[in-house]
């Protein structure tokens, strides 16, 4: 007996359905049957189903002599099935990588539940990946297992059988079991949430739900939408058989309005002859089911409502056209707002562009404004130690004020504080470029600090790379450039870059990156209370996993090394941090297997930790691919891991300056078993990884003394002789403390 069945019902998908049954029989946990039920496809499916059958002996092809639906192939599959488990899955959408071992191990760690309920990501033609809106519902606290009277909030979820595993003796001593026409998972997900007595959920993007661009039924006008009708009725009739299941008559009448509502709302369900028709099996239902007493719930408009339930449809009908001109005038208001609030905003940008420049006024903002970050960070901090008169003020998102240690002045981007005191501000010093609207005043100081040594091509070199550049303009970035008074720089190799990359005219400060100061002279505790912050022990060595975006991918970059399998291979005293580039945090990415790896105890999720130095201060060893965290991590003198198995896509996608494959700054793997082999014999922090390391720090460590940020403040802000701060440690024939102009 196989642990998972898995249904896939094919009908018109050739498109689709190897990818789909390549996403199942490239798991990395093999034990299941996949049943695969040919629902008299007049495509070219029939033929993609008996090539896999043939090379896969876990498929079980099925053919069935006549078309019967979605849901009569479902259950022929289900009662087909074997398992332990059943699952279900659309013929146009995928498991994502590591999906059955997940469950897997989600049954083991909660004793077998009915039902495995996880989540899924919107995939849509044109290449963007969206998690479900709902995710924050598996990570809300609460007991492991329970019953869904526990958690009434699953009802509210996407009403679908894909996303969820039924243990199949629950399933068939149920009898549950799909009906024909549209709108059956609804049927099915209601009836096994209800009766089910242990739910658990696996907080995972584990299914790919794809959005296609044309060629959904289910947005195609016609009459089998008014199956609905017949679903409500078979659900209602299912409570009515089940006294203890009495107290869901209100949520399923409520959830009925809104349904009946929603449906009649859209254009794309309903045909315009059929409406009438459709308006008066709506107000029957409502009128009929509605339960003694019962009041509506907040969410359903009971305006719309009671049009819906007590009126003829002309009356409903004239609603909706009001409804759709209120909602057209309220968009050209919006019009209209915003073109005013332009006018005002100008109006005060030009009084506040009048007043004169306040000389102790230093503006920050670091990484898009998401806090107090990175180069200028440093820059502030060594300020306010030597420039007290200088006052500090960092531009924050309103998402990451809560982040802002408690003596911080801040502003929000864009607001009227925001324009006063960038306009008059004497120095502005960021990681990135300013909006731009920001206007560069006679007088201003704009430092730049740049986000760390450049591998990756930048600025005017990505012309050549438009997959790279998607999204953004180069004139307009190198427009935004020209605002630049000094440009930091941390070796001979980024000065040159800088140069190439960003053809303006600034200064090239041979400074040092102020962000690696803590790294070069580290504080004393300060590793101590970063691991114990993490909660790893002083005798236990730390491997920071931190790999770059792939801006040349329209769907980003998650980890595609199995994490699960690197984390077990690594000796017993190692511990796995992983941290996801700062652009993904919020995206689906996370939600793959990384969330879920973290909760069960596999590895860590440092995603959000807000300082990278705090994590290259705590970790033993830095595995990651193109990530310039290697030219910083040098300086610790720790074992660093290029794994690089997709360097060949990166070059081509996003060029780099150099190949770092060459004359790397450790050891270079290739493919997963590489990596694990690596860790698992010890090599990674041999004599090999030391001699390279050795190298590329000579090679880059330039400037880099551990007193960058008080060569900015001191030259900078309080006009002092470079000969004042002691001399930075250069290249080999590099001269020293000098200003070399771009």
């Amino acid at each position: 007996m196989p642990r998972f069945s898995i249904v896939v019902p094919v009908h018109n998908v050739q498109g689709y359905l190897r990818v789909c049954l390549e996403s199942v029989l490239d798991q990395s946990y093999g034990d299941f049957e996949l049943i695969v039920v040919n629902d008299r496809s007049p495509d070219g499916s029939s033929a993609i189903i008996d090539e896999f059958a043939a090379r896969d002996e876990r498929i079980v092809p099925v053919h069935l002599p006549v078309n019967g639906g979605i849901g009569p192939a479902r259950n022929h599959g289900a009662r087909l099935a074997r398992g332990e488990y059943l699952l279900f899955l659309d013929s146009d959408d995928s498991y994502t990588p590591g999906t059955l071992r997940a469950i897997a191990e989600r049954i083991d760690a909660t004793s077998r539940p009915d039902i495995v309920q996880f989540d899924y990501a919107r995939t849509h033609w044109h290449g963007a990946v969206k998690r479900n809106r709902d995710a924050a519902v598996f990570e809300a606290p609460g007991p492991e297992v329970f019953t869904v009277a526990e958690r009434p909030d699953l009802l509210d979820l996407f009403t679908v059988v894909w996303n969820k595993a039924y243990r199949l003796d629950f399933f068939r001593e149920g009898g549950f079991a799909f009906p024909t026409g549209f709108y059956e998972d609804a049927v099915v997900v209601y009836q096994t949430l209800w009766t089910a007595r242990t739910i658990t959920l696996v907080d995972r993007i584990c299914v790919y739900y794809r959005q296609r661009r044309q060629g959904n039924a289910m947005r195609t006008p016609s009459r089998e939408h008014f199956e609905v009708f017949a679903q409500y009725e078979r659900l209602f009739r299912f409570i009515g058989e089940r006294p203890e299941l009495e107290r869901w008559r209100g949520f399923l009448y409520d959830h009925m309005a809104d349904h009946y509502l929603f449906i009649l709302r859209q254009q794309d369900r309903v045909p315009p002859s059929a409406r009438p028709e459709f308006h008066r099996r709506a107000a029957r239902d409502l009128r009929a089911y509605r339960p003694s007493g019962h009041r509506l719930g907040a969410d359903i408009p009971r305006v719309s409502f009671t049009l819906l339930a007590r009126t003829p449809y002309a009356l409903y009908g004239l609603h909706r056209a009001a409804a759709v001109r209120r909602a057209g005038l309220r968009r050209r208001y919006r019009v209209w707002r915003r073109r005013l609030r332009r006018v005002l905003l100008a109006t005060h940008r030009r009084l506040v562009l009048r007043r004169a420049l306040d000389p102790n006024l230093a503006v920050y903002s670091a990484f898009s404004h998401r806090g107090v970050l990175g180069d200028p960070a440093a820059i502030h901090r060594k300020a306010r130690e030597i420039a007290p008169h200088v006052r500090g003020v960092w531009v924050v998102g309103k998402e990451y004020v809560d982040t802002l240690p408690p003596d911080v002045e801040h502003v929000l981007p864009g607001s009227r504080a925001y324009r006063k005191v960038t306009a008059r501000a004497k120095y502005l010093v960021n990681n990135m470029n300013w909006a731009n609207d920001l206007v560069k005043r006679e007088g201003a100081v704009h430092i730049h600090t740049h986000q760390g040594t450049p591998l990756k091509s930048m600025g005017a070199d990505l012309l050549k790379y438009p997959g790279a550049r998607r999204g953004f303009s180069v004139p307009k970035m190198l427009r935004r450039a020209d605002r630049w008074d000094y440009s930091l720089v941390a070796n001979p190799h980024s000065e040159l870059v800088w140069d190439r990359a960003y053809p303006c005219d600034f200064v090239s400060l041979r400074s040092g990156s102020p962000r690696n100061d803590c790294l070069v002279r580290p504080e004393p505790g300060r590793r101590e209370a970063v691991r114990g912050r993490l909660g790893v022990p002083d005798e236990r060595t730390l491997i920071l996993y931190a790999p770059t975006n792939r801006d040349h991918r329209q769907g980003g970059y998650a980890p595609t090394c199995d994490l699960e399998h690197l984390a077990a291979g690594l000796p017993g005293d190692h511990v796995l941090a992983v941290r996801l580039h700062p652009s993904l945090a919020q995206r689906h990415e996370r939600g793959l297997e990384l969330k879920d790896l973290a909760r069960r105890g596999v590895l860590l999720d440092v995603t959000d930790e807000p300082s990278v130095e705090d994590l290259m201060l705590a970790s033993d060893a830095l595995v990651t691919d193109y990530s310039s965290l290697m030219f910083d991590y040098a300086h610790l003198d720790r074992p660093i891991v290029l794994h690089t198995y997709d360097w060949d896509t990166y070059l081509a996608g996003r060029g780099t300056y150099f190949d770092v494959t060459e004359r790397p700054p450790g050891h270079v793997t290739r493919d997963e078993g590489e990596l694990a082999r690596l860790f698992a014999s010890g090599a990674w922090r041999d004599e090999e990884s030391a001699r390279l390391r050795g190298a590329f720090r000579e090679r880059f460590g330039g400037y880099d003394d551990g007193r960058a940020a008080e060569r900015v403040v001191r030259l900078l802000m309080l006009g002092e002789d470079l000969s004042a701060v002691p001399p930075t440690v250069p290249a080999p024939g590099v001269p020293s403390g000098q200003l070399a102009r771009s």
